[in-house]
């Protein structure tokens, strides 16, 4: 699964839910403002434009452009640390404040079902599409066979 795949499966609507929690602010600190708006092919970058770019983003994320799939997964997940931090710390992944050790083998730590567990335990926490993007986020980083996840119908 590449992570076009997530974004395509999770559907237009998530997608720009997606790109409304994204912020500037933590864009700018990360040091990644600039490369998002190269890759989103803006010539001003904000709250308003990005909104605004959605159709033009998701048909490229259609096309399959993972560099553009790439940039706009960074600015996501760097916009919401502390879920990420949150859901690992649930997860027991050793990590610093969301990242952790390139040579790490997460996947030691993600037992079976973890991505139901962690969805059940956070989805009412966090944004749904924010959460399933995440979670499919890493799984795709660990396992590339991986296919999307969707949660189990709540009884």
């Amino acid at each position: 699964m590449q992570l076009c795949d997530i974004y395509l499966g999770l559907g237009e609507e998530s997608f720009q839910q997606l790109l409304r929690s994204i912020s500037m602010g933590k864009l700018k600190t990360y040091q990644i403002f600039d490369r998002v708006k190269m890759r989103a092919h803006l010539a001003k970058l904000n709250s308003e434009t990005l909104r605004k770019s959605s159709p033009r983003l998701w048909a490229r994320l259609a096309e399959a452009d993972g560099d553009l799939a790439t940039d706009l997964a960074q600015a996501i997940l760097v916009s919401h640390l502390d879920m990420i931090v949150d859901v690992l710390g649930f997860l027991g992944v050793p990590n610093e404040d969301g990242f952790f050790a390139k040579d790490m083998d997460a996947s030691a730590y993600l037992t079976e079902g973890w991505q139901q567990k962690a969805f059940d335990h956070f989805n009412t926490k966090y944004a749904p599409a924010l959460l399933l993007f995440y979670i499919n986020h890493l799984e795709q980083e660990l396992n590339k066979e991986a296919k999307l996840f969707a949660p189990a119908a709540q009884a």
